[in-house]
């Protein structure tokens, strides 16, 4: 039978509100397992392998999988993150490239090769649909997809949305760009933008067109990769609600919505559209 696995970010458990401690790294995973999720990600470049390898005990401890948001800056630097990956038993790679060559040509050598490192790794690949890294762009992305027919992305739809400033209702032209997407993703994750903001706050009414938009989204991508997957595949959904300044905040510098909340309701969302998708 098909399963869904969601998992939370580390990166997004990051308080950064003026004046209150962080959580120690022990009570973020503890809090991650006792509201159930499966696993965390974590967002290591190459200068944070060692940091990242710490948490290994922690992984173990509170019997949670690991996913690794990598951001390799050169094209050499994906290696020794898929070893990393490894190490921590990772159930797959997302790249968030900081190689962001300017023609499709050049895109492709990158991707091909990172493709059969990851191959060589025997570690899943996945590319994030991302500003200001290798697939910034969705015009450029659907041409780099094109040439790379076994590329596969892991869908952050919030960075298309507010880098081509999209209206509602979506245009056809815009519709069929996103499903064409969605098509290629085998992995989603959770945040809700809008045509000018990356990040808003779920219960907001003037945001709810866009949170129903989303949410199309995310069912109709599950719908196509129940179609296309086997049996026995388990999809991967990250919840991933960014720390400011992701997060909109006031004059002082506090959040305008309470971010652990909101996970959980796109949570309770995700598992309700998997329930409802065939």
């Amino acid at each position: 039978m098909q399963s869904l696995e969601i998992f939370q970010s580390l990166w997004a458990m990051e308080l950064r509100q003026p004046g209150v401690a962080e959580r120690s790294m022990e009570e973020n995973f503890a809090l991650a397992s006792a509201a159930g999720y499966h696993g965390l990600s974590v967002d290591p470049s190459v200068d944070e392998i060692e940091k990242t390898l710490q948490l290994l005990p922690l992984f173990d401890k509170y019997q949670l999988k690991c996913m690794v948001n990598a951001f390799p800056y050169a094209v050499e630097e994906l290696a020794p993150l898929l070893d990393l990956a490894k190490q921590m038993n990772a159930v797959m790679v997302n790249v968030i490239g900081g190689v962001m060559p300017l023609t499709v040509n050049e895109g492709v050598a990158v991707v091909e090769r990172w493709m059969d490192e990851a191959e060589k790794s025997g570690m899943p690949l996945l590319f994030e649909t991302h500003r200001d890294c290798t697939l910034n762009d969705l015009y450029y992305t659907l041409q780099l997809i094109e040439s790379v027919p076994t590329m596969r992305l892991c869908a952050d739809l919030s960075h298309y949305v507010i880098g081509r400033e999209m209206r509602l209702p979506l245009s056809a032209r815009d519709h069929e760009f996103m499903q064409r997407i969605l098509a290629r993703s085998d992995c989603f994750q959770g945040r809700v933008s809008n045509r000018e903001q990356i990040q808003v706050q779920i219960d907001f009414p003037q945001h709810q067109v866009w949170v129903q938009q989303f949410r199309n989204w995310w069912a109709d991508g599950f719908s196509a990769w129940r179609q296309r997957s086997d049996e026995d595949d388990t999809l991967t959904f990250l919840c991933e609600m960014g720390p400011p300044p992701y997060a909109i905040t006031d004059a002082r510098g506090g959040e305008l919505s309470d971010r652990w909340q909101e996970a959980l309701t796109i949570r309770h969302w995700v598992e309700d559209i998997w329930e409802n998708t065939t």
